[in-house]
């Protein structure tokens, strides 16, 4: 019988969501690649499932497992994938290791399960026909700066995921950049007792936050910006800092926010006269 590898996506809160089908690969399962023993050995036990051999592969381990893993699958193997909650490979290891046995030119299927990006979209109320996954933004930099910038003219709605610790920041960061007025919705816990979901605009929202002490894990849905959508000045000037502050010429800025904005170059220009006369 050959082997193959199953990526199998686990709940992300709630027990009830594992669908039979990822309890019978795991059940069957010669061996189980892991985030974590811990973890896993304890959504084993939740489900009734008799203990299965586990193997570290998370981001420090994966790619040092995989050659072993392959071996094992070219030998008949089955081997389950999973991540602490979720699919592998999204903002979750695996995506290495999946690679490495598609190389191999070994099979690999999916179990599909629960993810936070579709969760959330669903229950944000924004367009969700196209949307853009941006994961974990940096904690800071210039490629943090650089992700925020091209959620300004983004006319597709953005998902990110954010912890409880910087989710403040965050909508800060993005009220600055879009425009107080930016839809947004951002939810928290999703699948788990304290679901909850928080709709308003940037500022709005942020300010909820503020007074309600972040806890959990978030998901931050933005709107994309309205092709008819008329940006501020404020909003143009902000955008028109960050590139200078992230090192752009005036030349080098203007036209990145004009092409960002659908503003005139005219307009753009004369913000610019105003943010260097301001200091």
């Amino acid at each position: 019988m050959s082997g193959a590898l199953h990526i199998v996506g686990t709940p992300i809160g709630n027990m009830a969501d594992l669908s039979p089908r990822a309890v019978a690969t795991l059940t069957s399962a010669d061996l189980i690649a892991c985030e974590d023993t811990r973890r896993t050995g304890r959504l084993l036990q939740l489900a009734g499932i008799p203990k299965r051999p586990l193997t570290v592969a998370n981001e420090h381990t994966e790619r040092s497992r995989a050659g072993s893993i392959i071996d094992q699958i070219a030998g008949g193997a089955s081997v389950a994938l999973v991540s602490d909650a979720g699919m592998p490979g999204i903002s979750d290891p695996g995506m290495a290791l999946v690679n490495a046995v598609i190389e191999a030119g070994l099979t690999v299927d999916v179990i599909p399960g629960p993810t936070a990006i579709s969760a959330a979209l669903v229950l944000s109320g924004l367009p969700m026909d196209r949307y853009v996954f941006e994961g974990f933004l940096p904690r800071k930099g210039t490629e943090r700066t650089a992700i925020v910038r091209s959620i300004v003219g983004e006319k597709r709605t953005v998902v990110l995921y954010e912890s409880p610790k910087r989710v403040v920041a965050t909508l800060a960061a993005l009220a600055e950049a879009c425009g107080p007025e930016r839809p947004v919705a951002v939810g928290r816990e999703l699948t788990k007792l304290h679901e909850d979901v928080v709709r308003g605009s940037l500022a709005s929202v942020r300010a909820h936050f503020v007074e309600h002490e972040p806890r959990g894990e978030f998901v931050i849905v933005v709107g994309g910006r309205a092709v008819d959508d008329e940006w501020s000045d404020a909003s143009l000037i902000a955008a028109l800092r960050d590139h200078l502050a992230s090192g752009a010429t005036k030349r080098d800025a203007v036209r990145a926010v004009m092409e960002a904005s659908g503003c005139s170059k005219r307009r753009v220009y004369d913000l610019s006269l105003t943010l260097l006369q301001q200091g």
